[in-house]
């Protein structure tokens, strides 16, 4: 079932920030501009907004501001990034290669010590998702602020997984080749499993290649109401995610890519979005020509990009990962759209989320600087029109030992 809102956390406060240089990333640079936000939303945003009567203001001049950041696939709420080798520490896994029912929301952690670190570095929203097996199960949309995972889950799901690389061969007996046949033999399953559902309960035909829960599970997908993040880093695995997504008319949206840029035309053409880690540049057996300007190329050729920075350590740097598009030839714009509005238009959720509008979440961070320069820091978030504090167990620990105690 697919299921949306944004909770509110904000209070009836109306907070205006003022004179800071506005990047709406949907639209032109505002200077001197003005963005206001009251109940959770953006209510207005301009050069010549006028400050409403009682709200709360913050002078933002000098300083940068954009929507927060969104991380385009990762195990925030799900994992805790300093001892993730610990099965204890794990909840984006079960048992299986095909979960299609598996939905991780319930297992968010609000108190997960990876969400403030995230915070700190002007990610305010993430697709957490499911990993391992053939179909994975299904990923949802959180926003990092609350203390209920009610709080803090934006969709649920938000797309379906898929392994189509290395990751799901398994599912196949070691086989891609074989991998691919059973995935495809779920897919029509599942649209026999609609076509016969009584037949199904009463025990009237073949057996299926997966429960009722989970084949129930892929309709939404193959009605294109929910799109299938398929991982595929080879250009073979990618050729075949779009033979694929052609055969069943599927949304498909490429997670990893890594030998992208050798087909972009073609991804261009089938209007494929691709969500990959733009520092990914060490050749592996699942990628060996993988190489720091794919982000560019892909561009280039019309491919829309966002960023996943797959690596647990690594999700607080989706601006750095940007930076580095831009050393490799990316635009400036491009890069910052590629950590927001680009990966809200592949999850389906931009009329939400990813810019700077009336309208949408006000998910909103100001920077002291280029939020694409290594040495900007987050100056003031908001999470839907909350100011959350910039705090995080690593501050904590240098104020505590800032002052070294006297030895005696």
């Amino acid at each position: 079932m697919l299921t949306t809102g944004v909770w509110r956390l904000a209070t009836a406060q109306t907070i205006a920030i003022t004179g800071g240089t506005i990047y709406p990333v949907a639209g032109p640079k505002i200077e001197s501009g003005t963005i206001v936000l009251r109940d959770g939303k953006i209510v207005a945003v301009g050069s010549s907004v006028p400050v409403p009567d009682g709200a709360t203001r913050i002078d933002a001049t000098g300083r940068w501001i954009t929507p927060g950041l969104i991380h385009g696939g990762s195990t925030l709420g799900l994992k805790l990034f300093d001892v993730g080798a610990q099965i204890e520490t794990q909840e984006d896994t079960a048992t299986g290669d095909v979960k299609p029912a598996f939905n991780v929301a319930e297992a968010i952690d609000p108190a997960s010590m990876a969400i403030p670190v995230a915070r700190l570095e002007g990610v305010t929203s993430s697709i957490s998702k499911p990993a391992v097996g053939l179909i994975p199960g299904q990923a949802v949309l959180i926003d990092l602020a609350g203390s209920r995972m009610e709080e803090m889950v934006a969709q649920s799901p938000v797309a379906m997984m898929a392994d189509l690389g290395q990751g799901g061969k398994e599912a196949g007996g070691g086989s891609r080749a074989r991998s691919l046949q059973r995935f495809r033999r779920i897919l029509r399953d599942a649209l026999e499993y609609e076509r016969r559902r009584e037949d199904f309960r009463r025990g009237q035909m073949q057996p299926l290649s997966a429960s009722a829960e989970d084949l129930e599970a892929l309709l939404p997908v193959l009605k294109r109401k929910l799109p299938l993040f398929v991982i595929a880093n080879r250009r073979s695995d990618i050729e075949n995610t779009l033979r694929i997504g052609r055969e069943f008319d599927l949304r498909i949206v490429i997670w990893g890519g890594a030998e992208g840029w050798q087909i972009a035309p073609e991804l261009a053409r089938a209007n494929v979005p691709v969500l990959l880690e733009p520092l990914t540049d060490v050749p592996r057996f699942d990628a060996l020509n993988a190489r720091l300007d794919n982000a560019t190329l892909l561009w280039k050729a019309g491919v829309k990009v966002g960023v996943a920075q797959q690596d647990a350590a690594l999700f607080r740097n989706l601006r750095q990962a940007a930076g580095n598009e831009v050393r490799n030839g990316m635009s400036w714009d491009e890069a910052l759209r590629s950590i927001t509005l680009t990966t809200a238009e592949a999850a389906g959720v931009a009329d939400r989320y990813g810019s700077l509008e009336a309208g949408k979440v006000a998910n909103v961070v100001v920077w002291t600087g280029d939020p694409l320069e290594f040495s900007s820091r987050v100056e003031h978030l908001y999470i839907r029109g909350r100011e959350i504090p910039l705090v995080s167990r690593q501050t904590e620990l240098l104020e505590r030992y800032r002052t070294v105690p006297p030895r005696y």
